[in-house]
C-alpha cells in the first residue's frame, strides 16, 4: 500500500474518531466523515466499500495497535511485573486513543451490536494476550487455588477499560501511576508475593 493510502485512511480514521466521539457511530454519514476528513465521499468507498467498512477497519486497526503493545511485555520475568507493565500500557494507550477506547467500549457492550461479529474476535485478541500474562502468574505459583485464569482474564480487560475511561472522563486529575496502581491493587489481592 502507498504511503499515500495510508494517509488517505489515517486521515478518514480520524475524522471517523472525532465525529464518533462528539455524537456517536450511528448517526454519522459518509458525507460527514469526508468532509472531516478533506475527501471525496467516494474516497471512503473506494477505500472501505461503506460506512460500515471504514468502522470494521478502524476497530480493526485500532485493536490490532493495543494488542501489539500488550504483547511487548510477555518475555518480562517477574509474571507480575509484566501484568503490571501490560496494565500501564492498557491505560496509556486508552488516555492517547480516548476516541476510538469510548467506541470499543460503547459497540463491546452494546446488544446486538452491528459489529459484534468482529469485535468479538478482537475482544478474544486482546483476551488471550491478558489470559497468557495470567496463565504465567498461575505457573507461578502466584494465583490461589480456584482462580479461573480465562474469567480472570475477561475481568482484567474490562476493569482496565472500564477503569481508563473512567480516569479520563471523571478523575483525569489522577495520574497514570494512580490508576495503574489502584487497578494493580485488584491484582494483588489475588495475585500472591513470591
Amino acid at each position: 500500500m502507498s504511503p499515500r493510502g495510508e494517509s488517505t485512511k489515517q486521515k478518514l480514521f480520524e475524522a471517523t474518531l472525532r465525529l464518533a466521539t462528539e455524537k456517536g457511530l450511528p448517526g454519522l454519514t459518509v458525507d460527514e466523515i469526508a468532509a472531516a476528513a478533506g475527501v471525496a465521499k467516494g474516497t471512503v468507498y473506494y477505500n472501505f466499500g461503506s460506512k460500515d467498512g471504514l468502522i470494521d477497519a478502524l476497530l480493526r486497526y485500532g485493536v490490532g495497535q493495543l494488542a501489539e503493545r500488550l504483547r511487548a511485555h510477555a518475555a518480562e520475568p517477574d509474571p507480575v511485573a509484566a501484568l503490571e507493565s501490560l496494565v500501564d500500557t492498557g491505560l496509556e494507550f486508552i488516555a492517547g486513543h480516548r476516541g476510538f477506547s469510548q467506541i470499543l467500549v460503547s459497540e463491546l457492550w452494546r446488544t446486538p451490536g452491528q459489529w459484534q461479529e468482529t469485535l468479538s474476535l478482537l475482544r478474544e485478541d486482546i483476551v488471550s494476550i491478558v489470559k497468557e500474562q495470567l496463565q504465567r502468574v498461575a505457573d507461578a505459583g502466584r494465583l490461589p487455588p480456584g482462580i479461573e485464569v480465562p474469567t480472570a482474564a475477561a475481568g482484567l480487560f474490562g476493569t482496565l477499560l472500564v477503569v481508563a475511561l473512567d480516569w479520563q472522563v471523571f478523575q483525569p486529575q489522577r495520574s497514570r501511576a494512580e490508576v495503574r496502581e489502584g487497578i494493580m491493587l485488584l491484582v494483588r489481592g489475588v495475585a500472591r508475593a513470591d
